[in-house]
């Protein structure tokens, strides 16, 4: 079948072929997306050539964000789940606590300071 159709003035000739009652096209076969499954410890792994020594020895941030507040200073005796600082990532305050007991060595982020993922936030002894 032919129709007429005007578009901004102009008369276009256009044909439409009517298909059988109930009848759809056929639906173009896409593939499926299967994302590569990764566990949490490994989105906080450093990436190749950001190794720093001894990964016990140091304290990584685990999002991109924004230093709040730093409750560490170098010399400074902390416990394993000690508060050291708080990030805030999308209007989120995330924790960042010791693993381990140790001594604060050095402290690479202060309050107001952009951070990105995985970036050495606090060294220790």
């Amino acid at each position: 079948m032919k129709l007429q159709i005007k578009v901004d003035g102009k008369t276009y000739e256009v044909e439409v072929e009517i298909l059988d009652d109930g009848a759809e096209p056929p639906m173009p076969e896409f593939a499926q997306y299967q994302p590569a499954p990764v566990s949490y410890p490994a989105m906080l792994a450093p990436m190749a050539g950001e190794q720093d020594g001894d990964e016990g020895k140091i304290c990584r941030s685990p999002v991109t964000g924004l230093v709040i507040r730093v409750n560490v200073e170098p010399g400074r005796p902390v416990q394993a789940n000690d508060l050291l600082m708080v990030l805030e990532a999308m209007k989120m305050e995330t924790n960042v606590t010791a693993q381990h007991a140790g001594t604060v060595k050095a402290v690479n982020a202060g309050a107001g300071d952009s951070v990105k993922l995985n970036q050495v936030l606090i060294e220790f002894e």
